[in-house]
């Protein structure tokens, strides 16, 4: 039995998703790219994967705040 990660199934979505050429989007294309990338979000955020993308996320955030004062 095959079994398949959600998350990467997303990401392969997306990817095949902006790969094409923006001038033939529909809003409604656009909007469900959208809807899937923030779907692939919630699925990635609660894994060690996507803990250590906020927390390097956060302290890049955090270096530019400091740099700027």
């Amino acid at each position: 039995m095959l079994t398949v990660n959600v998350g990467v199934l997303l990401a392969v979505i997306v990817l095949l998703r902006l790969r094409r050429r923006t001038e033939s989007r529909s809003r409604n294309d656009e909007k469900l790219t959208v809807i899937i990338v923030l779907a692939l979000g919630v699925i990635v955020a609660p894994t060690p994967l996507g803990e250590g993308i906020g927390d390097f996320l956060g302290r890049l955030a955090s270096g530019v705040t400091d740099s700027c004062r």
